[in-house]
């Protein structure tokens, strides 16, 4: 039984965790000719205007997926079935209050937000057309979170493709519409895409609750026995009390971005070296490649978070000790397993992904190159941060992204400003940041559960695998591409080697086990081809 409830949790991991892929993918697709539209300088009057977006979508609901999800497992474990749906009616109240708010705030202060805040006026359109979808993805974010709950991850995730399929069509459609106006209201057509699609993920888990609702209903109908229906002051009291320390610890990573937009324009500016113009094409650089590009393998670690948070909190009100500490060991071993090669495979072929990506602007390979490191410590911030919350320690993450932020905000001061690492200080003090908040929620994990993590089996063997992936990779492509010097078509090949060059040597010193693979979706088909190549 136990083994089925730990390839339950796997699979509804993998299940987000592949809608991310699948999302990150569809991300790609439509930024390439977004770039190529807007350029580097729109990438910075778009990502001006979202980060202030994100901010305060953090602050209407970043916290509630997670912490509804929680409320509802625990709940639901107990067999509490009323109070977990009350948990869901109060928290879509107070969402839409809080969405509403947001919106109205963005869109009476988005002049003096873009100049003062942005130091991009441009970013004024992109603030105005960004507003409505706080609200929209408010709501979303409880319906999510409630489907979360029952440890069912497949209407997020079925939510989150069509959103990201309507998000790259409009997005694209609207920004070359309106390139012949200005290249700021370019950018505000490609942010407008992202209320679009919100609202077409919104409509399917609307349609997703629906089809449940009778069976929702008829659960809801079942006898009170052994416990009593709690108050909305009650439930909205927990609720607070839970997804508030997310929300600040969330709050306090998106600070470091406003801090980034802020500081690096306004330090390279200081350096004396570089015209507006310029800075704004390096900051572009920076969140239009380097923080799309390293965030891709890191939505598996926030999906493998995700997917953890409610199936810990339910081993955690059924003190299951055993459990919780199988699945934080599981949780932690997927996410390294896969942000570790990632950053290395990525740092190898930095320019050559960029020319893949961006032929027209290919420029931003340092940066990449530098700073992919940096994909390891936030996935590992991200999954312990994950595991703390699911404990019910959700007030440590946040203390610990604050520490995080300091040293992200000190490294930002002190090297943007020198004119030779220029943008490059903001991708050091990103790496710092991260390896700060990541230590020391790891320290904190250690220290409250006293479980004893597997380094070896963690850390050192996927790094160990990478290194030998990553040699591979050089050699691949610069063996290949004397032959054929075709960037887009031997980076693909290179990559494809490297992953199978990875998981073979990870078989070969046991960095990944026959338990591992029977956790996966279609995991013993794929240890039965395994076993028939005596690779297991």
């Amino acid at each position: 039984m136990e083994k089925k409830k730990g390839g339950s949790f796997i699979k509804q991991a993998a299940i987000l965790a592949a809608a991310s892929m699948i999302v990150r993918f569809i991300g790609f697709l439509y930024r390439v000719p977004m770039t190529a539209i807007i350029g580097d300088s729109g990438n910075a009057i778009y990502s001006a205007g979202y980060q202030v977006y994100n901010f305060l979508l953090i602050l209407s609901s970043a916290g509630l997926p997670a912490a509804i999800g929680k409320m509802v497992s625990e709940r639901l474990a107990l067999k509490q079935y009323r109070n977990a749906h009350r948990v869901f009616k109060v928290s879509l109240a107070f969402s839409a209050a809080m969405g509403l708010f947001f919106m109205v705030l963005l869109m009476l202060f988005a002049q003096p937000i873009a100049v003062n805040i942005c130091k991009i006026p441009g970013a004024y359109y992109t603030l105005l057309t960004l507003a409505p979808t706080i609200f929209i993805v408010g709501i979303m974010s409880v319906l999510r979170g409630y489907f979360q709950g029952m440890n069912n991850m497949v209407p997020t995730a079925f939510s989150q493709i069509v959103e990201q399929i309507f998000n790259a069509v409009f997005s694209v459609l609207l920004a070359y519409i309106f390139i012949k106006q200005s290249v700021a209201l370019s950018a505000a057509g490609g942010t407008a895409g992202t209320g679009i699609g919100a609202l077409a993920g919104l409509l399917v888990m609307l349609f997703v609750y629906w089809l449940n609702s009778k069976s929702i209903k008829k659960r809801n109908r079942r006898p009170v026995r052994g416990y009593e229906i709690e108050s909305t002051s009650t439930i909205l009291k927990i609720l607070l009390s839970t997804a508030i320390p997310i929300i600040i610890g969330t709050a306090i990573y998106s600070i470091t971005n406003l801090v980034d937009m802020s500081m690096v324009m306004s330090r390279l500016l200081e350096s004396g070296a570089f015209t507006n113009k310029e800075a704004e094409v390096l900051y572009g650089q920076l969140q239009g490649k380097y923080v799309v590009l390293t965030t891709l393998p890191v939505a598996i670690s926030t999906s493998i978070a995700t997917a953890a948070v409610p199936n810990i909190a339910a081993s955690m009100a059924l003190k299951d000790r055993s459990a919780v500490e199988r699945k934080i060991n599981a949780a932690i071993k997927i996410s390294m397993v896969i942000s570790v090669p990632a950053a290395i495979g990525m740092a190898v072929l930095a320019d050559q992904i960029l020319l893949m990506l961006f032929p027209t602007v290919p420029e931003g390979g340092e940066l990449l190159r530098i700073g992919s490191i940096s994909i390891i410590f936030l996935a590992l911030s991200q999954i312990v941060t994950g595991t703390l919350q699911g404990i019910g320690k959700v007030r440590i993450p946040a203390i610990n992204a604050f520490w995080g932020a300091i040293t992200k905000i000190f490294f930002n001061y002190v090297l943007i400003v020198i004119p030779a690492i220029n943008v490059k200080g903001a991708v050091i003090s990103t790496i710092a940041c991260y390896a700060v908040a990541s230590s020391l929620n790891l320290m904190a994990l250690k220290r409250i559960t006293r479980m004893r993590l597997k380094l070896t089996d963690l850390l050192f063997k996927p790094l160990f695998a990478s290194l030998i992936m990553g040699a591979v990779c050089y050699g691949a492509y610069k063996g290949l591409f004397m032959v054929m010097p075709n960037n887009t078509l031997i980076t693909l090949v290179s990559i494809l080697i490297s992953m199978i060059v990875y998981f073979f040597v990870m078989l070969f010193i046991k960095g990944i086990l026959r338990e591992d693979i029977y956790m996966l979706p279609g995991g013993r088909k794929l240890a039965a081809l395994c076993e028939k190549f005596s690779l297991l």
